[in-house]
């Protein structure tokens, strides 16, 4: 006789939520949480926080000040001669630049020796000596002339009438900014492969086409972020010439608030336009490296904007998951 303690129990069957077989067997797979990464997230956003929070409601900034000045005339002219002067001596420092770096690299040791010299000598010096030197060049050459040498002179010229404080300030930030751009250019060329020229040397192209064609694009990839980082750097040396009496940003802002006294709004006031334009500068910058880096690589990097459209399409998909998930156990739920 079989009694019930004999008969082994067997669970009944759940029932069916309408959801497949392999849905309910197949294990969830959910990432591991880093507590310490988001501990330091939580901490970063905190004092982040408390920054702005004390930038914002500190009176003694003068927000109010500062947004009367940030867009007067002169703070505004002073930026446009920041700006004039940042495109020409960037554009005037790699013309001068390229032809010293294509020499330091040239067979010939007159012209290496001529070019390492240049670097040299304005690379060693401080920029603000080299622009007092410029400055006070007339001390050395009260006059400059255009004639045959140890001969007669055409043209004469006095340095006081030719020189002054804005073209002072041209030369003396070219020279400076050339002697760094030879070394952009020269280590970017350097960085290709010499397998590059030897295949082209095969194909039999020449030194010039070899070097317009093949190296100096690949070249690009490694001129361009130092490059921009010059270009950066040279917005925010300009304001070194503020000592010369050039209207730049800077000085335009200092005669400001040596007549009104508001020294801390005025400072802010060339701050936000510094970073106004090292930030359209630095976007440049990106779309330009994107650009050169095709090729290097077997997708392009995603831009800022992409960027922000997958994160979006990441974030609905989950919500849209979850929204489902708490349908179906809803649904179990009411069965």
């Amino acid at each position: 006789m079989v009694t019930p303690s004999d008969v082994t129990s067997v669970p009944a069957p759940k029932p069916w939520r309408g959801t497949e077989p392999h849905e309910t067997d197949s294990p969830r797979i959910v990432p591991r949480r880093n507590v310490g990464r988001l501990l330091a997230a939580a901490v970063a956003l905190l004092l982040f926080a408390m920054t702005v929070n004390s930038v914002v409601r500190n009176s003694a900034f003068q927000w109010n000040v500062v947004g009367r000045y940030l867009t007067t005339s002169a703070v505004l002219d002073g930026l446009l001669l920041t700006l004039w002067l940042t495109a020409a001596v960037t554009a005037l420092g790699f013309l001068l630049g390229i032809p010293l770096a294509v020499m330091r690299l040239s067979a010939n040791p007159v012209l290496r020796t001529l070019s390492w010299g240049f670097v040299w000598i304005f690379r060693s010096t401080p920029l603000l000596v080299q622009l007092l030197f410029w400055f006070n060049i007339g001390a050395l050459y009260p006059t400059l002339g255009l004639g045959l040498p140890f001969g007669p002179e055409f043209v004469t010229v006095k340095t006081v009438n030719l020189l002054g404080p804005t073209l002072t300030a041209v030369i003396g930030l070219t020279l400076h900014e050339a002697a760094y751009a030879a070394e952009v250019v020269r280590g970017g060329i350097l960085s290709v492969d010499s397998g590059q020229t030897e295949a082209a040397q095969a194909l039999g192209l020449g030194r010039r086409r070899t070097l317009r064609r093949i190296v100096v694009p690949q070249a690009m990839r490694s001129i361009v972020p130092t490059a921009g980082n010059m270009l950066i750097g040279t917005l925010k040396g300009t304001s070194i010439v503020s000592v010369l009496a050039v209207h730049d940003l800077l000085f335009s802002v200092q005669l400001i608030y040596n007549r009104t006294y508001q020294v801390i709004p005025l400072l802010l006031v060339a701050t936000l336009w510094y970073i106004a334009v090292t930030t359209v500068l630095s976007v440049g910058q990106y779309y330009v490296e994107r650009y050169y880096a095709r090729g290097a690589a077997r997708a392009l990097p995603p831009t800022p904007l992409q960027r922000l459209r997958a994160g979006l399409a990441v974030s609905r998909a989950r919500l849209n998951r979850a929204t489902a998930a708490d349908a179906r156990s809803t649904l179990g739920g009411d069965r």
